[in-house]
């Protein structure tokens, strides 16, 4: 005989109340399988684990007849809708996890820690929760170093607010616009293009012009300067590389020639 088990048994199995179960029963949300001789509500596995699915849309902030129209409706993909409620759970998690980053600044500041410089103030009231897991990914792993390279500069500052304010359609065009630059370069080089040819210039200025669009204003020196960087690190270069050898001193020769061509100060 398959195993029942009591209303109360359930009650501290599922960590609700009698009275809870009671009124699951009374409006049909959670009708006991079977009754006990007595009367007494008996409940089987497959009740619990409605139960379980009750609870969880329930911490997910469903009312109790939602969550009998998902249980109970065939014409609902409840695999779906569980999934994006999950996706939806992991930011929020994300997010409140910066948040708790942020307390744990200010709690170290007001009790004579180490002062919160302007760049880490509001970081973590947004967090990046737009933008798609391998921009998270490099934020979280250089975000650190970027503050130290840039300190509290302005375009630092700059940078963090509009990477914040993206929208998951602005990082997919963003994303969208860099592959078609990069690409751009890569057949550039591949046809055989001197980096200070104009229309690897072109295509220099294209790479420019999209980081002032969606990230900080980069005038011609700071560009230069930014292609110094793409052949001196070494994970720029092997990111650039991975497209195509040869390409991180490409794509820095042909912004180099692009910033003296506009007659930049020091662009050199």
């Amino acid at each position: 005989m398959a195993r029942q088990w009591t209303v109360s048994e359930v009650a501290g199995l599922a960590h609700v109340t009698v009275r809870t179960l009671h009124y699951y029963d009374e409006i049909g949300l959670l009708v006991p399988s079977d009754r006990s001789e007595a009367g007494y509500r008996l409940y089987s596995e497959a009740d619990l684990e409605r139960l379980q699915q009750i609870r969880l849309y329930r911490e997910l902030g469903f009312a109790l007849d939602a969550i009998g129209q998902v249980l109970d409706e065939p014409s609902i993909d409840r695999l779906s809708a569980l999934r994006s409620q999950r996706e939806f759970l992991v930011t929020k998690r994300r997010k409140m996890e910066a948040v708790i980053r942020a307390v744990d600044r200010t709690l170290e500041s007001m009790t004579g820690g180490r002062k919160m410089n302007t760049g880490e103030m509001f970081d973590g009231f947004e967090d990046l929760a737009e933008a798609p897991d391998e921009v998270r990914a490099h934020h979280a792993t250089h975000a650190k170093e970027a503050h130290e390279r840039w300190g509290d500069s302005d375009v630092y500052a700059e940078s963090m607010r509009r990477t914040r304010g993206h929208s998951k359609d602005a990082w997919k065009e963003i994303q969208d616009q860099s592959g078609e630059n990069e690409a751009r370069m890569v057949s550039l080089m591949a046809a055989g293009e001197a980096p200070e040819g104009a229309e690897a210039m072109a295509a220099a200025e294209a790479m420019r012009q999209h980081i002032s669009r969606w990230f900080y204003p980069c005038s011609h020196k700071m560009h230069a300067g930014l292609a110094d960087m793409y052949e001196a690190d070494p994970r720029f270069r092997a990111y650039y590389e991975k497209r195509a050898e040869g390409l991180a001193s490409f794509v820095a020769g042909a912004i180099r020639a692009n910033a003296l061509h506009a007659g930049d100060e020091g662009a050199e």
